[in-house]
């Protein structure tokens, strides 16, 4: 490694290291009590590489005893990466131990090999229905997640189901209705809940949380419903016979999308399908049977004036009278109090951005706070929403902020910085940059012409500050970071309308053209450098040669949300710290879990423990799906950082 990057890389620690000093005071985080997660699959050369968790609150120098059928297979406890590869011919079955003072624990939940490096989970798609104007659809399995809904450690896989016929918020039209499920990794359903006629389907509706919001050690699912919702045990929540769907006519279109010229050159909007009233709710769903817990009426609403507001009413409010920017949700997880989670649920950001915190405690859900750019005083806010957001402790204090584009607000629900680089589709923040002191922020922006001609920005996280930007003269549409060449420090950055692939420090790194794949990342081989994840593909970056080599094709899989090409969920849900892929496959009646075949050296504690990655897991379905970050810089050069301080809690707690 160059000297230079060895004396950037600790000057940037050493400032890191002064930043969270008060982190390091504040009480423990809240997190899930998971198992081992041991996983087995064929290595890539040869044998079978088992891999399981190091958790947050293992004891220091924690080792591990590795068997087969009963028989250990180290000579000696295992003290660096938690996998193993066993080249004993045959079949078998693992379990981990944990070492600790010499004493060994008891045996993790077993492990079969996963024959084809995937395990495949079947699926039951919803029944195909008929539109009242008679156009039939049926389902794709779109956007999950993953939570410890029944308390034993594992996960469980949340699943959204798409109609055929969803629909931008621009355009008129029925849908279908939007169901979400609950599988265990051996296929079995748990639930099935049914948002109703009056949820409307498509990218920008329906935001599902899983997360244990109220310390009970099983995960609840946080999801906005309304009249004709049935939860998983067969409840029907509000009106059953309500129908809050427009069925015809046109409004007034103040956009350029999804508009309609009559024949005296009004833009208009058909509002046929669209659900322009009628009530909305915040609802809580218990996550091991679907059960609805509670309910809160949705907050921000349409407009405070009336429940059914009029085209000029819902311009002045959102922009537009069809509900087009005003039903564009966002939803996030974030310990606001630095120890236990809340639930972020935002609506609207092309003008008006409203964000509400909520806590769910005892049975009750409350509303912590409600920020609306609308409010006096918050006018710089105003038109600087993402397609999604992100949640990370910026100002080291121990809690966190919410990053909504091009702006952040406080714990407090306080505005903390508006960069005025308005609306964007992607953005990524993390230590992204070691050198730089905190955290970082980049994004890609869409409006040059009133930002003063930014098209991608990487800023100061804490701050807002413009660390460095690329000029651009029409809309960025999508923009990745990732540390994928390991001659410069931290994570390089690109844009998807410039040829450039720029450092953390914004230099443009002669000779190569940035990869073509610009949707996901994910943590999959062996060395610390991020691989790129695009459609059903894996590639590692060849940073000598400016290429992208596959590493993995997943044949009969497929993405999700057309040219986005993301899957269904991409995160580190079993064994050691790298992340496991999950798509669906093409037929929709299965979803699969591939795991790396790659042995590591590097050891760490898994990322589902690092707070800031935790809750990017329970954001990722959110709109325009973006991959996770950890709140370290995990890359070339890194150093292993400090288990974040948590605590555990057990469904017995």
């Amino acid at each position: 490694m160059h000297k230079l990057f060895q004396t950037r890389l600790a000057a940037g620690a050493c400032a890191l290291a002064l930043l969270q000093a008060a982190a390091a005071q504040a009480a423990p985080r809240w997190m899930e009590a998971l198992d081992r997660g041991v996983v087995a699959v064929p290595a890539m050369n040869g044998g079978v590489l088992i891999s399981w968790r190091l958790l947050g609150d293992d004891p220091g120098g924690a080792t591990f005893n590795v068997y087969r059928d009963g028989r250990k297979l180290n000579s000696e406890p295992l003290t660096g990466a938690t996998n193993f590869v066993d080249k004993t011919p045959g079949a078998g079955i693992y379990t981990v131990r944990l070492v600790d003072k010499s004493k060994e624990g008891p045996a993790s939940a077993p492990a079969k090999v996963w024959a084809e490096g995937f395990l495949s989970i079947p699926i039951e798609p919803p029944p195909a229905g008929v539109t009242p104007t008679g156009e039939a659809y049926g389902y794709t399995a779109n956007d999950a997640s993953v939570g410890d809904l029944d308390g034993d450690g594992r996960y469980e896989i949340v699943l959204k189901w798409d109609p055929s016929n969803s629909k931008d918020n621009a355009f008129g039209g029925y849908t279908g209705d939007v169901y979400l499920d609950a599988y265990t990794l051996e296929g079995k359903r748990l639930w099935r809940i049914d948002l109703g006629r009056n949820i409307r389907a498509g990218a920008h509706y329906t935001q599902f949380q899983v997360y244990d919001y109220d310390g009970d050690g099983k995960a609840e699912i946080a999801v906005r419903t309304s009249d004709g919702t049935i939860d998983g045990a067969g409840k029907v929540l509000g009106d059953p016979n309500a129908d809050w769907r427009e069925t015809g006519g046109e409004r007034p279109q103040a956009d350029r999308t999804g508009a309609f010229v009559q024949p005296d050159g009004t833009k208009v909007a058909k509002i046929q399908g669209r659900i322009l009233k009628g009530p909305e709710f915040l609802t809580i769903f218990e996550g091991a049977t679907g059960k609805a817990l509670a309910s809160a009426p949705y907050s921000p609403p349409r407009d405070p004036r009336t429940d059914a507001p009029s085209v000029e009413q819902m311009t002045e409010t959102w922009g537009d009278g069809y509900g087009n920017r005003s039903d564009r949700f966002l939803a996030g997880t974030a310990y606001l109090d630095g120890q236990r989670p809340s639930i972020i649920m935002g609506r609207g950001y092309y003008a008006r951005s409203t964000i509400a915190a909520w806590d769910y405690r005892d049975g009750k859900l409350t509303q912590r706070w409600l920020f609306d750019s609308s409010a006096p005083g918050n006018e710089a806010y105003g038109g600087q929403g993402n397609h999604q957001l992100s949640v990370a402790d910026l100002d080291g204090d121990g809690r966190d902020e919410i990053l909504y584009g091009s702006m952040a607000i406080d714990d407090t629900g306080k505005g903390l910085w508006s960069a005025r680089l308005f609306h964007g589709d992607a953005m990524h923040v993390g230590d992204l940059d070691p050198i730089h002191p905190g955290l970082e922020k980049f994004g890609v922006h869409e409006s040059p012409k009133a930002n003063g001609g930014i098209g991608a920005a990487m800023l100061d996280a804490r701050t807002g500050k413009v660390l460095w930007s690329t000029p651009t003269d029409h809309d960025t549409g999508r923009g990745l970071a990732a540390d994928i060449d390991p001659r410069s420090p931290g994570d390089e950055a690109w844009g998807s309308n410039q040829d450039a692939l720029y450092t953390a420090q914004g230099k443009v790194i002669e000779g190569v053209k940035h990869p073509r794949q610009t949707n996901f990342a994910i943590w999959w081989d062996g060395d610390e450098l991020r691989e790129l994840l695009d459609k059903n593909q894996i590639s590692k970056w060849d940073w000598k040669t400016g290429q992208s080599v596959p590493l993995l094709t997943a044949e009969g899989m497929t993405s999700n949300n057309g040219t986005k090409a993301t899957p269904a969920l991409s995160a580190d849900i079993l064994g050691d710290w790298r992340e496991e892929l999950i798509l669906r496959a093409e037929d929709n009646k299965s979803l699969r879990i591939y795991a790396t075949p790659y042995p590591t050296d590097r050891r760490l504690v898994t990322l589902m423990h690092d707070p800031q990655y935790r809750v990017s897991i329970a954001w990722q379905n959110t709109a325009y799906n973006q991959p996770p970050h950890t709140s370290f810089h995990l890359g070339a050069g890194m150093k292993t950082p400090k288990p974040a301080a948590i605590v555990t809690r057990k469904a017995s707690q």
